[in-house]
C-alpha cells in the first residue's frame, strides 16, 4: 500500500529504524585465586579465628601422653563431651598401659559403653596398652612412625598426641577440619592425608597445631555442617560460602554453640583462659 501523502504544510513522518535485538548481558567470569592471594587469605582468616579463639585448646581432658592417646581412641564417631564424661571412671580403674593391659575386657566394655562402638573401642585401646607395654617400657612415643604402629592410631590421632602432649607441630584432620577447608576453598581434596598435605603447605609448620584448634573450634562453634551461623561468624567477609547458613544476625546467634551460645563446653577440667573467656565446664556423665 502506497504511504499517505503528508498534509501541507506538515513535514512526513520518518520511519523509525528497527531496533536492533538485545544483547544478552555479559558472563562474567570471576578469576581464579593465586597461590599467592589464597596464602594471604587463608593466613588472614587464621589470625582472625586466633581473635575469635583466643583460648583454642584441645577438647579431650588428659593429664599425659597416656590418657591422650586413649581419650583420642575413644573420641572415634562421637563427641569430646562424651568421651571427657567416660574417661574419668576408666582412668581411675586402670592408670597406666600396664594396668590397661592386664584387664578384664568386658569390665572396659563396661566403661567405654557410653562412647559408643565400646567392643572395638576395647580392642584397640587394650591392644595399644599392650604395645606401649611390651615395646616401649610403658611410655607413649613421640614419634610419628611409632605411634601409628599404636592399635587404632592413625595419623590424625598421632598428630593430636604429639601436637598437644609433645609440642611438635600437626595437623588434625577431623571431619571440622576437611569440611571447613573445603567451604573456604583452601582446597578441594577429600582424602584426609591429602587435605594435611594441601594445607600445610599455606602455613608454616610452627603453626599446624594451633591452626588445627582454631579451624575444629569454629567448626563447632559457628560453621556447623548443615546450618553455619554465617550472620554471626567473624571471617564471613573472607569466606566464599558465605549465604549457605543464616545470615541474619540475630537469627544465627541462635545457633551458636558452647561458650557463643553461652552453653558448657567439652571439657570438664578446661584450661583457666577458656574459663576467663566465659566458658563453662562439662557436666559430669548422668549430670545435666
Amino acid at each position: 500500500m502506497p504511504a499517505k501523502p503528508a498534509e501541507p504544510g506538515k513535514p512526513a513522518k520518518k520511519k523509525a529504524p528497527a531496533k536492533a535485538p538485545a544483547k544478552a548481558p555479559a558472563k562474567v567470569v570471576a578469576k581464579p585465586e593465586s597461590r599467592v592471594a589464597l596464602v594471604r587469605r587463608a593466613r588472614r582468616i587464621d589470625r582472625e579465628l586466633a581473635e575469635t579463639y583466643p583460648y583454642a585448646h584441645p577438647e579431650l581432658d588428659f593429664e599425659n601422653p597416656f590418657q591422650l592417646v586413649v581419650a583420642t581412641v575413644l573420641s572415634a564417631q562421637t563427641t569430646d563431651l562424651r568421651v571427657n564424661q567416660t574417661t574419668p571412671g576408666l582412668f581411675a580403674a586402670y592408670p597406666t598401659p600396664e594396668d590397661l593391659a592386664a584387664a578384664n575386657p568386658e569390665k572396659v566394655e563396661e566403661l567405654i559403653r557410653p562412647t559408643g562402638f565400646f567392643r572395638a573401642k576395647t580392642k584397640s585401646i587394650m591392644g595399644l596398652a599392650k604395645v606401649l607395654t611390651e615395646e616401649f617400657g610403658g611410655e607413649v612415643p613421640g614419634r610419628l612412625e611409632d605411634l601409628v604402629k599404636l592399635p587404632g592410631v592413625g595419623r590424625k590421632t598421632a598428630f593430636v598426641v604429639l601436637g598437644n602432649a609433645f609440642g611438635r607441630p600437626g595437623i588434625t584432620v577431623d571431619t571440622h577440619f576437611g569440611r571447613l577447608v573445603r567451604r573456604w576453598k583452601w582446597t578441594e581434596e577429600t582424602d584426609p592425608d591429602k587435605v594435611e598435605q594441601a594445607v600445610g603447605a599455606l602455613f608454616p609448620k610452627s603453626q599446624w597445631t594451633m591452626l588445627s584448634h582454631h579451624v575444629i573450634f569454629h567448626g563447632r562453634r559457628i560453621c556447623h555442617a548443615r546450618k553455619p551461623a554465617c550472620g554471626a561468624c567473624p571471617i564471613a567477609h573472607l569466606c566464599p560460602a558465605y549465604g549457605e547458613g543464616e545470615t541474619d544476625p540475630e537469627k544465627a546467634k541462635k545457633l551458636l554453640k558452647y561458650e557463643k551460645g553461652g552453653l558448657p563446653g567439652q571439657r570438664l577440667k578446661p584450661p583457666q583462659s577458656y574459663l576467663d573467656a566465659g566458658g563453662l565446664p562439662a557436666p559430669p556423665l548422668g549430670g545435666s
